[in-house]
């Protein structure tokens, strides 16, 4: 299969061809890094000529650094998808893997003892300020148990990359149902390892943390570090993309997986295994917040594994052992 890779330099994208490449597929690569925009409807064309899927990587990452990041976020991440699905439409290539994310859902599932099932609003400053952290039942404020998020969770996009990330499966589905292709946004959660880019604002957690020890410096963990997370190794999320790539996807649809280890850690957690790794400082708890995170989110990826027969290969501690001695990236992802 001949596959266009865009977003192909980038942290996860590289691997996503390395991926491919020794599935036996041919790989051809558009990233913003070598000169190639996914929003250059010209360039987007060029490569989509003879193939036979798209793995759709390219966009702009992170939480960044305010809304004045917004317009960025949404030329690289919806005006590209468009301009990319607008040139698949026209050269007649009808499957697509799209990199989702798990920041759509916003906060993650909570029950409470007396309501069940409820979604919890944003975290009120006054609370994070007090260091109150933990989101109350919205109905009698009382403490909530966090669960596993599904697929079928209603959307939430609590920041402006969260919202550019639900507008690209929009326009995804969208694109499924005009031309009768296949669409699959796979929702990766908190993707780690080599390669990862160091210092920048839009970097994941796993990278400030590792970036800080790689200086000497304790992780500088945020809230009281017991938010939840799962943390996923980004050569599993590789193989997702191939797997998803190689299926039967349903025509004229968007198909959702979450793509997760299913093996939820506190970030807490996850800094203390990467200090311990390295050998560096402990880490130090803050109290800090960012307005935009959200508390605990931690996937249900049994779909993925159920339908697609994937399952993680790399686990948490192996993970962090393997990421505190990797090579990082010093450009954006």
């Amino acid at each position: 299969m001949r596959v266009l890779v865009t977003g192909s330099a980038g942290f996860i994208g590289s691997h996503v061809v390395d991926a491919l490449t020794a599935r036996g597929h041919e790989t051809v690569t558009l990233d913003l890094r070598e000169g190639a925009d996914v929003r250059d409807a010209e360039a987007v064309s060029s490569r989509l000529r003879g193939a036979d899927a798209v793995c759709h990587q390219a966009a702009m990452v992170g939480l960044g650094t305010g809304l004045t990041d917004a317009v960025e976020y949404v030329s690289r991440n919806d005006l590209g998808t468009a301009v990319l699905l607008a040139g698949m439409a026209e050269a007649g290539v009808r499957h697509l893997v799209l990199a989702g994310s798990m920041v759509v859902y916003g906060e993650g599932a909570y029950t409470c003892a007396r309501h069940g099932t409820v979604r919890p609003g944003p975290r009120a400053v006054a609370d994070l300020d007090a260091g109150r952290f933990e989101p109350p039942c919205p109905q009698c404020g009382q403490p909530l148990a966090p669960g596993l998020v599904t697929e079928d969770a209603p959307a939430d996009p609590r920041n402006v990359y969260a919202t550019t990330k639900l507008a690209q499966e929009h326009l995804a589905a969208a694109w499924a149902r005009a031309t009768g292709g296949s669409a699959v946004s796979l929702r990766y959660h908190n993707v780690y390892g080599p390669r990862m880019p160091r210092d920048t604002p839009y970097a994941g957690v796993a990278s400030f943390f590792r970036s800080a020890l790689a200086r000497g410096e304790a992780p500088a963990v945020f809230e009281d570090g017991r938010q939840r997370r799962d943390f996923v190794h980004v050569g599993d999320v590789a193989r997702a993309n191939a797997v998803a790539l190689e299926a039967e996807a349903a025509a004229g649809k968007l198909t959702v997986y979450n793509t997760g280890s299913g093996d939820p850690r506190t970030v807490g957690e996850m800094a203390r295994a990467l200090a311990d790794a390295c050998g560096g400082p402990e880490p130090v708890v803050t109290g800090e917040y960012r307005l935009g995170d959200v508390r605990h989110v931690t996937a249900d990826s049994s779909r993925l594994r159920g339908e697609l027969g994937w399952k993680p290969e790399t686990g948490f501690d192996e993970g962090m052992r393997e990421f505190a001695r990797a090579e990082m990236h010093d450009t954006r992802p």
